[in-house]
Parts: structure tokens; C-alpha cells; sequence
């Protein structure tokens, strides 16, 4: 075991107040969100379990850990959310002067689409 990796090995959480691993070194019973949403999961509330430290730009990395037993599915849409969301994307590619709609979003810097644009 290596310096580095031997300075982010802490199962059982004394040094750093939570189980932490070198980076490909987690137990099998955690994941991280990435890997939750891989599955079909989330973690439903429950607190940071374990976590990762790697050496990075910029200094130490983490990547937080979650208990895969208190996992839970993930949530899906509504309908209605559907129906909503898809409406507020068409809004945002109708242009408010000649109210065509249009295959690009309208800057919102400019307000209208570029052929209602003055040149």
C-alpha cells in the first residue's frame, strides 16, 4: 500500500469521521449518486455514509458514499409534470413578436427570434 492510498484509508471512521476509502477501494455495500442512478436508485434521505478522497487538481477530491440497503427506487414524472415541463420548452422557443415557434431557444438577451431581430 502506497503512501497516498494508505493516508485516505480509514474504515472505520477515526481520522475523518466517516468510513473513508482510497479511490476504487469502497466496500461493496456503498455507491456513490452516479452509481445509485445506474440502478435505478436514489438515496432517499439518508445521511453520508462513506466517502472517497483521491488526489486531484486543485487539491484533495471527494466522492460521497451512500448505503445501498437504505436506497430507495427512483421517483418518476407525473403526467402532468411531463405535460408541464414540455410546455415551458415550447415557451421558450416561441418568439414573443411574431409568435412562431421556433426549432432553437430564444436568447433571452434579444427577446425575439433572429429573424424578427433589427440588423
Amino acid at each position: 500500500m502506497g503512501r497516498i492510498r494508505a493516508a485516505y484509508w480509514d474504515p472505520e471512521g477515526t481520522r475523518y469521521g466517516i468510513p473513508t476509502f482510497w479511490w476504487q477501494g469502497a466496500s461493496p455495500g456503498y455507491a456513490t449518486r452516479r452509481q445509485l442512478r445506474a440502478r435505478g436508485l436514489r438515496p432517499g434521505g439518508q445521511p453520508i455514509a462513506g466517502q472517497i478522497l483521491w488526489r486531484g487538481i486543485g487539491g484533495t477530491r471527494a466522492a460521497y458514499l451512500y448505503r445501498l440497503d437504505l436506497a430507495r427506487p427512483k421517483r418518476t414524472a407525473t403526467p402532468a409534470q411531463l405535460r408541464a415541463v414540455r410546455a415551458a420548452l415550447t415557451a421558450r422557443r416561441t418568439c414573443p413578436t411574431c409568435r412562431q415557434v421556433r426549432p432553437y431557444y430564444i436568447p433571452r438577451s434579444r427577446g425575439e427570434c433572429l429573424t424578427c431581430l433589427p440588423l
